[in-house]
């Protein structure tokens, strides 16, 4: 029998009431389950985290000592308990080792997905899939208005012109997508990364996953009109240069509100769009479906009857 209040949200973030953890949570926990290592995923000081190896490797470089107490690191499909939950990690295509929350417990599964994508990207780990009884799917562009456009389609948009390209991307993730969509895509472009971007760079080479091509920012060859540099920034940086001159600027992000009064527009989203998503509900195939991190009343209202849909960010 599905247990309603298997999951819940306090001021921590969401709870496993039955195996006393969090998954992501907002505020340090004594166990928390992280499933990828965004900002808005992670608290820092938990006591003990449990993650993927490439998780671990970020959240250190990220937060030095405050990345967490203890790592009990596991690898993919590789299950371990937390007071009676049996928990495996599953791919979600995100980012590098960006993972699903499988939990089974008296015989029932539950699947956290974390944020997922299933767009083509060879940065990170392809997002696999399982069926479960109940799916805790993010519901970030769960809007039948929101179909992301093709990634390759939007980034060949650079090849129509020969300007210096500012770009702005969040530094995990996006940044490495970006270069290895630039380095197949757009070939005659030098791509140049912010300082804050090197650094994850070098640990998704490590786990092979290799961007691509790209040197170190360099303002004198910015400098240099119509050259065909790509310099990747991260948003605050991105931000701060609204007065550049001589380059062409773009964010590439699936918020449309973040196209607005750039020169370019790159609706490249990490995110599963409206057919995504339900493209994931009949690959797992659930008896219910709770949401987070979004609007799920789009999702309730095409189901209907049908399948029950549960706001969790309204409980």
């Amino acid at each position: 029998m599905i247990i309603d209040d298997f999951l819940i949200i306090d001021e921590y973030g969401l709870y496993c009431r039955t195996g006393n953890f969090y998954l992501d949570p907002k505020q340090p926990a004594s166990h928390a389950v992280i499933s990828h290592a965004h900002g808005d995923h992670v608290a820092k000081g938990n006591e003990n985290v449990y993650c993927t190896a490439a998780t671990a490797a970020i959240m250190r470089q990220r937060y030095q000592k405050n990345a967490g107490k203890n790592f009990l690191i596991s690898g993919w499909a590789e299950p371990f308990w937390i007071n009676g939950v049996k928990i495996s990690f599953i791919p979600a295509g995100h980012i590098l080792g960006s993972a699903q929350v499988l939990m089974e417990y008296e015989g029932i599964r539950y699947l956290y997905t974390g944020d997922y994508k299933l767009q083509e990207d060879p940065t990170c780990e392809r997002i696999e899939f399982v069926q479960a009884d109940v799916l805790i799917t993010e519901s970030t562009f769960a809007d039948p208005s929101v179909m992301h456009p093709d990634p390759v389609e939007e980034i060949k948009k650079m090849n129509g012109f020969k300007h210096n390209v500012l770009l702005g991307a969040y530094s995990l993730g996006k940044a490495q997508r970006l270069i290895s969509l630039i380095t197949e895509h757009c070939p005659q472009r030098t791509t140049l990364v912010h300082h804050s971007i090197l650094p994850l760079n070098k640990i998704y080479e490590s786990f092979a996953f290799k961007p691509g091509k790209y040197d170190i920012y360099s303002r004198k060859l910015m400098k240099q009109p119509d050259q065909n540099y790509v310099y990747i920034v991260p948003p605050l940086t991105f931000n701060s240069y609204i007065r550049a001159k001589n380059v062409v600027r773009a964010m590439a992000s699936g918020w449309k509100r973040l196209q607005v009064n750039n020169d370019l527009q790159l609706l490249i989203s990490d995110h599963a769009d409206w057919n995504g998503i339900l493209f994931m509900l009949d690959k797992v195939q659930p008896k219910q479906v709770w949401t987070l991190h979004g609007d799920g009343r789009y999702l309730r209202e095409y189901f209907r009857a049908q399948l029950p849909v549960k706001l969790l960010n309204s409980c």
